[in-house]
């Protein structure tokens, strides 16, 4: 496998730069990847919150995927903010035929409460997009409307990953950052088929600097899968990253600031 295999983020921009395509491609960078984009939408935004979206026609949106794909070795792959059913379900088209693996962030909400799905895309994720993914990174309240039901103990975190895994995903990753904030500790629990979930333990960060952390992780794990390590590897590997981006993160502007993705070279620059 080449150094720096290709890695591609099918997401929104932020104009802000602390989350979507321009977080995905700064996380890639860090982790030895080539980073390519196919951009879903414009967002007007910093750390205060969306103000606008603005979104390309979806043939467009396909005219992207299929440029890059026909021009990179594409290792892996992720998804961001896909916006719009008939974003979603050209994207999907494409992507069927995929011979790499595909990480799968159900972005639907920003963490100001903007939505950055809409309401029809919905459906058109579950049906055509779940059924890609090597492995679905929700959060509680992703997965709670994937799973179509309230999330509040382990039996239902157990419950949720199985309604998940049964729209087609191979993996399900439910992200513990919204779960019990008085806690030091996180837990990602990862589900697979036929398999009870494992949960992976990590220290919980006390910072404000938030913005993105979901399109870090994801964007990191296609990395590590792009580089050839397997699903439980990349997950650990990925969380490890954001966990010192966030441990090393600072406020760049007003309100939120996001993790500070260049947080691994910092450190080796240090300690030369």
């Amino acid at each position: 496998m080449q150094n720096h295999p290709c890695v591609l983020t099918i997401a929104g921009s932020d104009s802000g730069g602390g989350a979507g395509i321009q977080a995905d491609l700064k996380a890639m960078t860090v982790l030895g990847g080539f980073g390519t984009s196919v951009i879903t939408a414009l967002t007007a935004q910093n750390g205060l919150g969306v103000t606008g979206i603005h979104a390309p026609d979806a043939d467009f949106v396909v005219q992207q995927l299929t440029t890059v794909l026909d021009g990179f070795p594409i290792a892996a792959a992720k998804t961001g903010m896909l916006f719009s059913a008939p974003i979603i379900m050209g994207v999907a088209g494409v992507l069927k035929d995929k011979q790499f693996p595909l990480v799968i962030d159900p972005v639907s909400i920003s963490t100001s409460g903007h939505a950055l799905l809409q309401q029809d895309a919905v459906d058109a994720l579950i049906e055509h997009i779940l059924p890609l993914a090597d492995v679905v990174t929700p959060n509680k309240p992703e997965a709670e409307m994937l799973a179509g039901m309230k999330i509040e103990s382990e039996e239902d975190v157990t419950t949720a990953i199985k309604r998940i895994l049964e729209l087609g995903p191979k993996a399900v990753l439910l992200k513990g950052g919204h779960f019990h904030d008085d806690e030091e500790e996180l837990v990602d629990w990862l589900g697979c088929p036929d398999e009870a979930p494992v949960g992976l333990h990590h220290q919980r960060i006390a910072t404000v600097n938030t913005h993105g952390t979901g399109c870090t992780l994801s964007a990191a794990i296609a990395t590590y899968l792009a580089h050839g390590f397997d699903l439980k590897v990349a997950v650990k590997k990925a969380q490890v990253y954001l966990s010192l981006c966030l441990r090393e993160s600072y406020t760049p502007g007003e309100g939120f600031g996001p993790p500070n993705h260049t947080a691994p070279w910092e450190r080796q620059v240090v300690t030369r």
